[in-house]
């Protein structure tokens, strides 16, 4: 959870309230495949945003375990 901000959790569920709103309303009608749609569309960018969150955290470890290994190489190389 820690990746999901309070507006990434705030979209889902508004979006699932609304998509479980048009499904009752609408019934089981061509309308409900545009909703469907639009959920899905709606799923994606989060999940996107998941996944760009955590690559970011990925790299930035990566990048402190390189820095760090340049600096104790720069530290041999002095004495």
């Amino acid at each position: 959870m820690k990746h999901f901000d309070n507006n990434s959790l705030l979209v889902i569920v508004i979006t699932f309230i609304l998509f479980t709103l048009a499904l009752f309303t609408t019934g089981f009608t061509h309308a409900l495949f545009l909703e469907a749609g639009v959920f899905l569309v709606s799923v994606k960018l989060i999940m996107m945003a998941y996944h760009s969150s955590v690559r970011a955290e990925h790299m930035e470890k990566e990048l402190k375990e390189i820095k760090t290994l340049l600096e104790k190489a720069q530290k041999d190389n002095v004495d």
